[in-house]
């Protein structure tokens, strides 16, 4: 396997562990027999866990944003659509069997002081998302596109938490019918 393979394999692995697992739970022994891979790699490419960490939450944070955009693209024709589209990803994103919660919000409790690195990606992470919410908001015509997608943004995070924590499953259709009404107000002028 070339070395580029290997980071990739690592990387890949972590992520699905650290993800179902949690950070702090999931020890690097586990981490390298899961990914078929010696520590010395590891140490090669990483130099640590928290090297590794913040390898994992880059990579999740380029997938997601161009997933999240390209489905918010996709299921929406108008900019109304497409700003209530997001809790329809969210909907199906809270369905699908293998979700436990969106690893940021973990990221950023398992590595709470706010100058933790892992804690910081987390942020930046959020922050990129309320940039699209924002376009998005911006394209469809909003009167106040930061507001909007400042409100819709914390709907949509106070859906993932409720999915996550509680099991409820109705949170992105709350979360959507709320949104309905501030979108509506934010585009009546």
């Amino acid at each position: 396997m070339a070395e580029s393979q290997r980071r990739a394999q690592l990387i890949e692995t972590a992520l699905r562990l650290f993800y179902r697992h949690g950070f702090h739970a999931t020890g690097i022994d586990k981490l390298l027999a899961e990914a078929g891979i010696a520590k010395m790699t590891l140490y090669k490419h990483f130099g640590s866990k928290d090297a590794l960490i913040l390898a994992c939450l880059a990579e999740r944070d380029r997938l997601f944003r161009a997933w999240f955009e390209s489905e918010i693209d996709r299921r929406g024709k108008t900019g109304r659509d497409r700003l209530l589209a997001v809790f329809d990803i969210l909907e199906a994103w809270f369905k699908s069997r293998d979700f436990h919660g969106c690893i940021f919000i973990n990221a950023a409790a398992e590595h709470a002081p706010a100058e933790d690195p892992a804690h910081q990606a987390a942020s930046a992470h959020k922050r990129e998302v309320r940039r699209i919410l924002e376009r998005v908001a911006n394209e469809a015509g909003a009167d106040d596109p930061t507001r909007l997608a400042g409100q819709i943004h914390m709907l949509m995070e106070g859906a993932t938490v409720l999915a996550q924590v509680v099991g409820e499953a109705s949170a992105a259709a709350e979360g959507r019918r709320a949104a309905s009404a501030l979108i509506d107000a934010a585009l009546a002028d």
